[in-house]
């Protein structure tokens, strides 16, 4: 997977001579030592991550982490006091301040937690403002603007003020801002934390739809773990300036790494969190007559592919003995190819494979393109609710 986005080794120390701090840090030294010993209150402490093209990363941690200084450093909001913040390879810790404002104009946009809109403004004027920082031209500046609108549904509102919108529209509009300029990098500062519970899962909804289709490339910072699991590919998670435990989801709440981490995951609900590919037991076909295969599904029965890797039956446990007696199963007494298989794809949760199983039916595990990569047992489901997914079970990758 290719990266956009990479911190190596960011400090950040909150004084006009930070050498001392940064001398203690790199020797180990911690923050609040730091802090009881020089004064000097530190941000960053050695933070080092990358975030993946078109993924959505989410930096998490409690109130005085680090999390926010992380967001604000990589635009410069705050200087960086030692490391590096490569935006497709280029340090952008190093660029001038002509560059930099090219950088925040076009190269990464933020959406604030409070909005942040101009209310002498309209919902559209707002929209186009960094177009207009630019020096787009109204007429093409308006028109990007309107079809932003109608991604984030408020086509009908661009003559509007803030004032006239809800909290959660007002939160659409900062998106829609934060989009028109097209910008590779989306920073989303607690972007929905202000937001009432039913519309910020609203929001939440909203953003996993805009990224199926723009594939944006963001860097979300959040203080809500839940948050964290329902939208992040991959999750930061930092605690006095440090990254202490980074992966994907689905990793983190199998193996925290620490107390501090364990505690967010506690009231996790795995039948969500976890996938079907996360509990499956990978198929290895063996060839048959006619182009078929067989993949076997360790419970005594078989599945039956075509030459694309794709289900077309499945065999009991008498016509599987049988096959293997020499008998083809189009001949088999004990049954012909049964359709009575259950289909499940990698990415569907253990929720909705519990809810597809039916007892006496082997369930499959198939890719997006509909070929066979697992099977899937009732108690491979219950082990992958209620604790760590089988050994066996493969795709769980930190």
């Amino acid at each position: 997977m290719t990266e956009r986005l990479r911190v190596e080794n960011l400090y950040k120390v909150f004084s006009k001579s930070p050498e001392p701090a940064l001398r203690m840090l790199k020797a180990g030294v911690k923050k609040t030592e730091v802090l009881a010993k020089t004064g000097i209150v530190v941000g960053l402490s050695d933070v080092s991550l990358s975030v993946p093209t078109g993924g959505i990363y989410m930096v998490m941690g409690l109130s005085g982490s680090g999390k926010s200084t992380l967001a604000r450093c990589i635009n410069r909001l705050n200087e960086p006091s030692a490391g590096r913040i490569l935006l497709d390879g280029r340090d952008i810790v190093a660029a001038g301040e002509a560059e930099l404002r090219e950088i925040r104009r076009k190269r990464i946009s933020m959406v604030f937690q409070h909005f942040a809109l101009l209310p002498n403004r309209t919902v559209a004027e707002n929209t186009e403002f960094g177009l207009k920082l630019q020096g787009v031209s109204p007429q093409v500046r308006r028109r990007r603007a309107e079809e932003v609108l109608s991604i984030v549904g408020l086509a009908r509102w661009g003559n509007h003020y803030p004032h006239e919108l809800s909290g959660g529209m007002r939160q659409r509009v900062g998106l829609a801002r934060a989009l028109a300029t097209d910008a590779d990098v989306l920073i989303m500062d607690e972007a929905f934390s202000a937001l009432d519970p039913l519309i910020r899962t609203e929001m939440q909804d909203e953003l996993l739809r805009l990224q199926r289709t723009l594939k944006k490339t963001i860097l979300f910072i959040t203080h809500d773990f839940q948050e964290a699991l329902k939208l992040g590919t991959r999750i930061a998670i930092m605690a006095d300036g440090e990254l202490v435990r980074e992966g994907t989801p689905q990793s983190i709440v199998l193996d925290p790494g620490s107390d501090y981490v364990a505690a967010f995951t506690r009231e996790v609900d795995r039948s969500r969190l976890f996938d079907a590919r996360s509990a499956m037991i990978p198929v290895a076909p063996v060839q048959l007559a006619g182009g078929l295969c067989l993949a076997e599904t360790g419970d005594g029965a078989g599945l039956v592919l075509d030459d694309g890797g794709h289900v077309v039956g499945a065999l009991d446990a008498a016509a599987l003995r049988d096959l293997r007696d020499g008998i083809p199963f189009t001949d088999s007494g004990s049954g012909t190819l049964r359709k009575d298989f259950v289909t499940v794809r990698e990415r569907d949760s253990l929720l909705d494979a519990a809810r597809a199983h039916r007892a006496g039916r082997p369930m499959a595990v198939v890719d997006d393109e509909g070929r066979l990569i697992g099977t899937l047992a009732a108690d491979s489901i219950l082990a992958g609710i209620a604790a760590a997914p089988p050994q066996t079970a493969g795709g769980l990758h930190a």
